[in-house]
């Protein structure tokens, strides 16, 4: 005996069903993405001058006795040294620059600091796609300032500048979230977390041998922890600085957020110092810090 009602369908209409059903998801998937912040970090377009000595024609005078320095000058001299090309001269940052610059970058970090990861990442990806767009150029200005081949340019600079901006990308959030840290029986009732803070304005010195990529790793780390930065280049690639400082500054700008990231060459405020150098220019370095420091404390 077979039992029947008016309520129940006696077929289900499982077409209409499934497009029901494909509907919605395809709706979720639409949703996600256009409001739960995948457009939101979209890469966005920019430009950055391309130096005039980097542009194909281009033909610099042969220096005679290459050096960094012009007897009764300041200036830098700048020169390819697999050539001896004259590339041109660069005034050096004055203390009282340096000042205007660390104080301009400590005003726009305090907005920076209440940006999301989600904000932070656009930035990241707005520079790591122009990077790939420009790859030819950022090789062709890192091998006329360190006379190094285009081949080596591109694996030590351009590619291992891509993966720590792809790391980051997928990895840095996690990396800065908050971590619980075990108590014993008698605090049992305390909870211990580290959380990750920005510091404010931090400082780089970075080296000659690969220009881009040195001074573009302290950037995209220090940016990414919600700190801002300013960094110093060797004399020796002093010509590609203002070239790929504004690889990030112009990035910074296409995504809203202030440019104030420049030059330094040593500032007492900056909270935390990253320098990659030889020896040498090591033992250099400390022995300023340790007299600014010095100083301070005696003020």
């Amino acid at each position: 005996m077979e039992l029947s009602s008016p309520f129940l369908p006696t077929e289900l209409p499982w077409p209409e069903i499934a497009i029901t059903i494909v509907g919605l998801l395809l709706t979720f998937v639409l949703l996600k993405s256009t409001v739960l912040g995948e457009d939101v970090e979209a890469p966005l377009d920019y430009a950055v001058p391309l130096p005039e000595q980097c542009k194909p024609g281009w033909s610099g005078r042969i220096l005679d006795n290459p050096s960094s320095k012009i007897p009764g000058s300041s200036a830098i001299q700048c020169y390819n040294p697999a050539t001896g090309q004259l590339l041109g001269q660069v005034n050096p940052a004055t203390p009282d620059g340096i000042d205007r610059a660390v104080a301009r970058a400590a005003e726009a970090q305090k907005e920076w600091a209440t940006t999301t990861f989600r904000q932070r990442r656009k930035v990241l990806r707005t520079m790591l796609k122009f990077i790939l767009d420009n790859q030819e150029d950022i090789a062709t200005v890192a091998c006329l300032d360190s006379g190094k081949t285009k081949v080596d340019a591109m694996l030590g600079e351009i590619l291992v500048t891509l993966e720590k901006l792809e790391w980051t990308i997928q990895h840095g959030e996690k990396a800065l979230r908050p971590e619980r840290r075990p108590t014993n029986f008698l605090m049992m009732y305390k909870h211990n977390e580290v959380r990750w803070e920005p510091l404010g304005v931090l400082a780089a010195c970075v080296s000659w041998n690969y220009p881009f990529h040195n001074a573009l790793s302290p950037i995209i780390s220090t940016l990414f922890t919600g700190s801002a930065i300013l960094v110093k280049f060797s004399e020796q690639t002093a010509f590609s600085a203002n070239y790929f400082t504004s690889i990030a500054r112009n990035a910074l700008s296409a995504c809203g957020h202030s440019p104030n990231l420049e030059s330094l060459t040593s500032h007492s405020s900056a909270p935390g110092l990253s320098l990659t150098s030889s020896a040498p220019p090591l033992r250099k370095h400390s022995s300023q810090s340790a007299l600014s420091w010095a100083a301070k404390t005696q003020r």
